[in-house]
């Protein structure tokens, strides 16, 4: 019986260890407006929710249907109006 403790405890080892290497990392945010525009399209690809975007990007103005903004036109990617789908992630959307 004790000759199968070692084995089992090993192998319980090697399960758990591998299960930790598979969770997800989120990204470290970004701060700042965007400029690596190919760097934030495989960010919405990955279909955030409107959480996981203002923790990806704490400075871009997140407009989501309903929120009231200013009318000033930016030209700094500092305001963003995403699509949402029907579960609320984002899908897409445009700078203002």
């Amino acid at each position: 019986m004790q000759r199968f403790v070692a084995p089992a405890v090993l192998a319980v080892a090697v399960v758990l260890g591998g299960c930790q290497a598979s969770t997800p990392t989120a990204p470290a945010p970004v701060h700042g407006y965007v400029t690596d525009m190919k760097a934030f399209d495989a960010f919405i690809a990955t279909h955030p929710t409107p959480d996981q975007f203002r923790a990806a990007y704490p400075d871009v103005q997140l407009v989501l249907p309903g929120t009231v903004t200013t009318l000033e036109f930016r030209m700094n990617n500092s305001r963003y109006y995403p699509e949402l789908d029907k579960d609320g992630r984002i899908t897409g959307g445009r700078f203002s």
